[in-house]
């Protein structure tokens, strides 16, 4: 029960779906106004909340109030390793499974082991087929919760990755960081027949992958003896 009608209406649409809010940006609707506000600030980058002890802004209040935690909350738990601190034992012993390398969580169906347990559940589901994110705009579930919000970029037009050199703007991060060599020049994909280095891996003409398909045919002597190979 609700002491407000509005606030009675705004409730129902969690079952009806209703969504009557569009963004002014993208095509995405959104069941109440302070969601859609939310969401618009991603295509301006507003952020009208600012830490009250650091430089700090963040588009929504909830962000800045666990930011500011960090500032005002004592943290009595240290870890013995790197000597970080923690508000929480729990917190402290999952950090401290970064050093140990310790991974008490086992998958069910084979014998992959994790330090935590969100990371099993998630694993697992690769097995199970469990999809349990559905996209707003089609009918594409996901086992992910990235991968959902990956894909339905492609609905919205979202694109919150900017280039640091230019203006250009990208909907995945591994977008922006194969534009960004093209500022950088950086190649980290080494050709495993000579020395020729590549900006991309795969599925593109100027990719490590296509490059390693002219030496098909070609030979490679052995330093110490007589043998000859083929490339792999």
């Amino acid at each position: 029960m609700f002491t407000r009608a509005s606030s009675l209406k705004s409730h129902e649409r969690t079952h009806t779906g209703e969504k009557p809010y569009q963004c002014n940006y993208c095509k995405k609707m959104f069941a109440e106004t302070g969601t859609l506000r939310i969401h618009e600030r991603t295509h301006t980058g507003e952020k009208p909340y600012q830490c009250n002890y650091c430089d700090k802004k963040f588009a929504r209040a909830a962000s800045l109030k666990s930011h500011e935690i960090r500032h005002t909350v004592e943290k009595p738990y240290q870890c013995n390793y790197c000597g970080i601190t923690f508000t929480q034992a729990s917190s402290m012993k999952i950090h401290v499974r970064t050093h140990t390398g310790e991974k008490p969580y086992q998958c069910n169906y084979c014998d992959k082991e994790f330090s935590q347990a969100p990371s099993l559940k998630s694993h697992e589901r690769i097995h199970t087929g469990v999809k349990p994110f559905q996209c707003n705009h089609c009918d594409k579930k996901f086992a992910q919760a990235p991968n959902l919000k990956s894909h339905e970029r492609t609905h919205t037009g979202e694109k919150p990755y900017q280039c640091s050199y230019c203006d250009k703007k990208f909907s995945q991060a591994s977008s922006l960081k194969r534009h960004e060599r093209t500022h950088t020049g950086e190649k980290p994909y080494q050709c495993n027949y000579c020395d020729k280095k590549f900006a991309r891996a795969v599925y593109h003409t100027g990719s490590v992958e296509k490059h390693e398909n002219t030496h098909a045919g070609e030979t490679y002597k052995c330093n110490y003896c007589d043998k000859k190979y083929y490339p792999r």
